[in-house]
């Protein structure tokens, strides 16, 4: 692993380009294409609701109930190519991954708008393991306090994008449209949640 730490104020994030050959990156993508049951969720957005602008699959132990945009999701169980890639991070990163939000942008309509990641469920410091597949997309960090201290990153297939201690707190990111033609992405981004009931 070669994680290279950004220089983002107020934040411990890194990135490591190419944390997964491009075979294994292009192996895992058409697997997940089809092992994931892909849907559309509502989110809620000033006090009203809209389907999401991408695909997602909430995948976790059995346990790892998540509440964002005022809905519960109850966890989609593992699909057996994602084992090895959870077991991998959670080996170098030291951190005990129960679960991964999947993403899928079908072309460059498909986006993320801004937001962080800081829902209780997740705690105080939660650390999120992202992981591209499949076409480079744009992805942006903009302070919440100072909106001139922003960086934005190419992300391509294989890259591994480690958002820490302070990176939620003190920062949005986005996956903004783009008009360019682009393929197919898939994001996933693995985090520790809190189980049912504790």
């Amino acid at each position: 692993m070669a994680l290279e730490t950004l220089p983002l104020p107020d934040a411990d994030v890194a990135l490591d380009p190419a944390w997964m050959a491009p075979a294994e990156a292009g192996a895992l993508l058409q697997a997940l294409l089809t092992q994931v049951p892909w849907g559309v969720h509502r989110v809620r957005l000033f006090g009203r609701e809209h389907e999401s602008p991408r695909l997602s699959c909430w995948i976790g132990d059995p346990d790892a109930h998540y509440r964002y945009s005022g809905t519960r999701h109850a966890p989609h169980p593992w699909p057996a190519a994602l084992l090895p890639v959870r077991e991998r991070l959670a080996r170098e990163l030291g951190v005990p991954f129960n679960s991964v939000l999947a993403n899928r942008y079908r072309d460059g309509r498909d986006c993320m708008g801004w937001h962080r990641d800081d829902e209780r469920d997740l705690g105080p410091a939660p650390v999120i393991a992202s992981v591209s597949l499949g076409a480079t997309r744009r992805f942006v960090l903009r302070h919440v306090d100072r909106a001139d201290e922003r960086v934005a990153l190419e992300l391509a297939s294989g890259s591994l994008l480690v958002m820490g201690e302070g990176s939620q707190r003190h920062y949005r990111h986005a996956l903004p449209r783009t008009a360019r033609p682009v393929g197919e992405r898939v994001n996933l981004t693995f985090r520790w949640v809190k189980a049912a009931g504790s």
